[in-house]
């Protein structure tokens, strides 16, 4: 006896190409676009912020820190969440937690209220950042369509640090910088509401294991190690005692960590992913670059806004060389990794950056924008982004499998928390060497005192753009020594984007 054919109502097949798939592109890239452009919007908010809330010069780079440590220290498991979870799932999650913490950061009445916000922030984008990378992996199985789709998404990341810079100058100057903050909400919710219609759930095979242990303790220890930074340059110097216990205590939980992560099971940083030495060299000197150039930016925001007066607007127009040379770079130079290689190609671009950096020593009080910013801009973000382009390829190229997810947030993770730690210890050097600086000399009346301070400003500045120099200078040290040369990695496509800058 025939059974009748049942036509109506039939149940996609799982295994065929998602029909939805380039609107949940879309969904994917606009998500992630707005984690990129909190990395650079605030730089431009952060000075009337620290302004109309009384916060502490000790204390304002928490404002880009907590954000930058919570994300880098949670993106591991948020990429394990994701994958057992649900993809979908944990994107939806992310985004409307994303949307609730940028509503508290723009009622903050406080500093500590605000710095929470931003680590909240960080957090819920440690969830979306990699459930939206792996939604577009998962739809996307023809290697030439998957291509073109990397190709869409690194476009939105890369032209994130130019809206930021753009859009956290117009906020700024013309609604007050708790905008930066309220602008996330409705895009959120909007981004959220088209997830749930455009994105196909998937989810990852096998048991559940998060590495609980791991996570406490690297991130535990990261904070310690900011905040000692921080208790550095406001509780009585590198000898305090509150200084010395959070420093020890960073390095006794990271000491744990990874002896924790050598016996578990099911660790959140395998060892072997971190061990190999090319991937070593990429994964160092991308936290060391990390560290020199969101300091740079932290203290070009001040020099700018502070010391030559610019409006928050004309702030993050400055800014756009930096973003445009980065762009310009990554987008223009791949026939260069063929052609020189990786290793020639990241050395020579972070000379480059390193050499753009110690210009900025030159700073005195007759700088200006055109002689000593603008050359800063262009020879970091040109060599920075030549280390952009071909990193990848060596950090991913030869990765187990099993190992290519992890390897993928390692990368992104380690520029994070170089970018969580060279505020923090820049902003505790600049401030040694502000009170250095003015503590000696004590002139009469308040045009002379306001000179003396600009000029205090000026030596603080010079001091964090030597160190951030030396850490730039250190990546070269650690790809020089660290780097082998292996053919192959030329020639091997990154299976993630260029990491977020």
């Amino acid at each position: 006896m025939s059974t009748p054919a049942r036509t109506a109502g039939k149940v996609p097949d799982a295994d065929a190409p998602d029909p939805r798939r380039w609107m949940a592109l879309i969904v994917a890239s606009v998500a992630t676009l707005m984690v990129v452009v909190d990395v650079s919007i605030v730089n431009i908010a952060l000075p009337q912020a620290q302004s109309d809330l009384a916060m502490g010069d000790a204390n304002r780079q928490w404002m880009i820190t907590a954000y930058a440590l919570a994300f880098g220290g949670l993106l591991l498991l948020g990429g394990r969440i994701a994958d057992f979870a649900g993809r979908k799932r944990i994107l939806t999650i992310g985004l409307l937690g994303f949307a609730a913490a940028s509503m508290l950061g723009g009622l903050a009445p406080n500093p500590g209220t605000l710095f929470t916000a931003r680590a909240l922030q960080g957090a819920f984008a440690a969830l979306l950042a990699p459930a939206a990378l792996s939604l577009i992996t998962v739809a996307f199985t023809d290697p030439k369509e998957r291509a073109k789709a990397f190709g869409i998404f690194g476009a939105f990341q890369g032209g994130g640090g130019a809206v930021g810079l753009l859009l956290g100058g117009v906020l700024t100057e013309y609604a007050g910088w708790r905008w930066c903050m309220y602008i996330n909400v409705p895009i959120a919710l909007t981004v959220a509401l088209a997830a749930r219609r455009f994105v196909r759930e998937s989810r990852a095979a096998g048991n559940r294991h998060y590495d609980l242990p791991g996570t406490l303790l690297v991130t535990g220890g990261l904070v310690a190690l900011v905040y000692g930074f921080t208790q550095a340059a406001d509780g009585g110097g590198w000898a305090a005692p509150a200084t010395v216990i959070l420093l020890a205590a960073a390095v006794l939980l990271l000491t744990a960590f990874v002896l924790v992560e050598r016996r578990t099971a099911h660790p959140l940083l395998p060892l072997r992913v971190v061990m190999e030495r090319n991937r070593a060299g990429v994964f160092l000197a991308n936290l060391l670059i990390g560290a020199g150039m969101f300091g740079m930016n932290l203290f070009m925001t001040y020099f700018l806004q502070v010391n030559l007066h610019y409006t928050p607007l004309q702030a993050g127009i400055a800014f756009l060389p930096f973003s445009a040379g980065i762009i310009a770079t990554t987008t223009l130079g791949p026939p260069l990794v063929t052609r020189f290689g990786p290793k020639p190609l990241m050395v020579a671009g972070t000379v480059l950056a390193t050499a753009g950096l110690l210009w900025l020593t030159r700073l005195d009080t007759a700088s200006a924008y055109t002689g000593e910013v603008l050359p800063t801009q262009i020879l970091v973000s040109a060599g920075v982004g030549l280390f952009f382009l071909a990193g990848p390829n060596v950090a991913l190229s030869g990765v187990d499998p099993r190992d290519a997810g992890v390897a993928s947030a390692a990368l992104t993770t380690s520029q994070q928390i170089g970018a969580a730690l060279g505020p923090a210890l820049l902003n505790t050097l600049y401030l040694a060497a502000v009170s250095g600086y003015l503590t000696p000399r004590a002139p009469a009346g308040d045009e002379a005192s306001r000179a003396l301070q600009l000029q205090g400003f000026l030596h603080g500045y010079r001091i964090a753009f030597i160190v951030a120099g030396a850490l730039l200078a250190a990546a070269v040290l650690a790809l020089t020594l660290l780097l082998k040369t292996p053919k192959a990695a030329a020639d091997t496509q990154p299976t993630a984007p260029v990491p977020t800058h």
